[in-house]
């Protein structure tokens, strides 16, 4: 056998063993080579991930619908939503607001052409507050009464120069030109009014009544009453004084009547006849009581004093 051939047979073994040892599995880890481990989810969890990811989407997309939904409902525009708009002036409210918490704002104003209506099933409450957040003004109108709870109460003109009335701890001032009372029973005042003037209204009469105590009527520069129109009654159930310390009572009249007067009667002699007197004369009492006495050629005031001790 010559070179070549044992060359081919020698080859040819290699090859073999070279094939046996790639066939089998090789266990020993080659020096230098890092461990290679398998990447993914598999099985369960890889059911389960797709599962999540499903739920989610479907979550987004009811999300989503919801969301345009509302938008819809609620009319939301670049401008605001529904009937509120806002503007550089501040908030507008179109149509009936509820409101069911405490609103606040520093001015609340109608349109135009509109009312501002405030309305509540039980009351509307109006508060001012300080600074410190305590309560210095409130104003409450309910279904029996208006409140106003404040330290000064003004009502004043359209335009705000004039006061028409104000009210505080001290005193309650008018300032309209004219104050008029319509009820049948008139004006009821506890104690004491002060004013410059006193009038009815045209072709009324006007009266001043004290059903239990007494009517007093001062000023420092004299009362004066006047009908143009009609006549003067003053009536009382005791005792009607006049008087003046420093001056005189005036009376100026056509006619002065003084009715009911006692009449006073001189002694009667026996068997003289007693005349029937038409014409009399007025006599005071020191006590200043007035009596008629019958009028003669003298004064019969002092034959007739005798009126004077029945007093």
């Amino acid at each position: 056998m010559d070179r070549s051939t044992s060359l081919d047979i020698e080859a040819l073994k290699m090859t073999q063993e070279h094939y046996v040892l790639a066939a089998q599995p090789n266990t020993l880890q080659r020096p230098g080579c890092t461990a290679v481990y398998p990447v993914g989810i598999y099985g369960w969890r890889k059911r389960c991930l797709y599962f999540f990811i499903l739920l989610l989407l479907v979550v987004m997309i009811v999300n989503l619908a919801l969301t345009i939904w509302i938008l819809k409902v609620m009319n939301f525009t670049v401008d605001g939503m529904g009937n509120l708009r806002v503007n550089k002036e501040g908030i507008r409210l179109e149509g009936i607001s509820e409101f069911l918490l405490p609103l606040y704002v520093k001015e609340i104003q109608s349109r135009k052409d509109s009312a501002l209506i405030l309305q509540s099933d039980r009351n509307v409450t109006v508060n001012a507050r300080n600074g410190l957040g305590q309560l210095t003004g409130q104003l409450t109108v309910g279904s029996e009464m208006v409140e106003a709870q404040c330290q000064r109460f003004e009502v004043r003109s359209s335009d705000g120069e004039r006061m028409l009335f104000s009210a505080d701890e001290e005193e309650v001032s008018i300032g309209t030109e004219k104050l008029r009372v319509t009820g049948t029973e008139g004006a009821v005042f506890e104690h004491s009014v002060e004013t410059p003037h006193i009038r009815a209204e045209a072709f009324q009469d006007l009266k001043l009544e004290s059903p239990t105590r007494t009517l007093t009527m001062e000023a420092p520069k004299g009362v004066e009453i006047t009908a143009e129109a009609g006549g003067l009654d003053v009536s009382c159930r005791k005792d009607l004084l006049l008087q003046s310390t420093e001056g005189e009572i005036f009376l100026n009249a056509n006619t002065i009547r003084l009715g009911n007067l006692p009449v006073g009667r001189p002694t009667a002699s026996p068997g003289q006849p007693v005349s029937k007197q038409t014409v009399f004369e007025v006599c005071v009492c020191p006590n200043g009581k007035l009596y008629l006495s019958p009028a003669e050629s003298a004064s019969t005031c002092h034959s007739t004093s005798n009126v004077c001790l029945w007093s």
